[in-house]
């Protein structure tokens, strides 16, 4: 597959088709046309031909798409051929969520440490990971080759935390605090809002509702 510059609007897109291509492939499908994932997907096969072509295109014409080639190549873009090591800053309940969730491990996420200002913490276990002080990060995070940390907490203390992650090494940041993180040019950070997902079903049930008021 040639490399070449995606937009962040294909690449927005692509875990969804991996994991429809995942499925896919589970159920034994070889070959699927952009019309058939089309239909699955509820995405245009214009757009599918399209975003494909980003990189180089994978179909021919009359014969679809070879499901499995898809899946690998997807994920290799994604860089799910890789093992990356996480650790977890705050062990709160959305990040002891995190921890729990094992389908993470399966697509080559693996979480090796769990970070805390609470005293009361220090020592408890989740799924057998050790709540450490934070005082023991930088260490931890060399000798544990952690590439990804998981920011579970407060608005007030996420920019600190982030400056520290990125002094002790850490090239990637998925962020869970209300906040939009800036960092230095070499560390990637993507910025979850949980409440904005919320927010746009929100709208979309109002907008249904009033489409389907029987109103004048």
């Amino acid at each position: 597959m040639a490399e070449r510059e995606i937009s962040q609007a294909v690449i927005s897109r692509l875990p969804r088709y991996f994991r429809y291509l995942g499925d896919l492939k589970d159920q034994g499908v070889e070959r699927i046309s952009s019309q058939e994932l089309s239909g699955i997907m509820n995405v245009t096969a214009s757009q599918i031909r399209q975003d494909f072509n980003n990189f180089g295109g994978f179909g021919q014409q009359g014969y679809g798409y070879n499901v499995e080639y898809l899946y690998q190549e997807i994920g290799r873009l994604l860089g799910l051929d890789k093992t990356h090591h996480l650790i977890i800053i705050g062990a709160g309940n959305l990040g002891q969520a995190l921890a729990n969730y094992m389908n993470f491990a399966r697509r080559g996420f693996i979480f090796t440490g769990i970070f805390d200002v609470n005293p009361g913490l220090y020592g408890h276990k989740i799924r057998g990971i050790e709540v450490r002080p934070m005082e023991e990060l930088a260490e931890f995070v060399q000798k544990n080759n952690v590439d990804i940390a998981v920011l579970t907490i407060p608005k007030s203390e996420a920019i600190r935390v982030s400056e520290q992650l990125v002094t002790v090494g850490i090239k990637a940041i998925w962020n869970f605090a209300h906040v939009d993180l800036q960092v230095p040019g070499g560390v990637q950070v993507e910025n979850v809002h949980l409440s904005d997902s919320l927010m746009k079903l929100s709208y979309m049930l109002e907008r249904y509702e009033q489409e389907n008021s029987g109103g004048d």
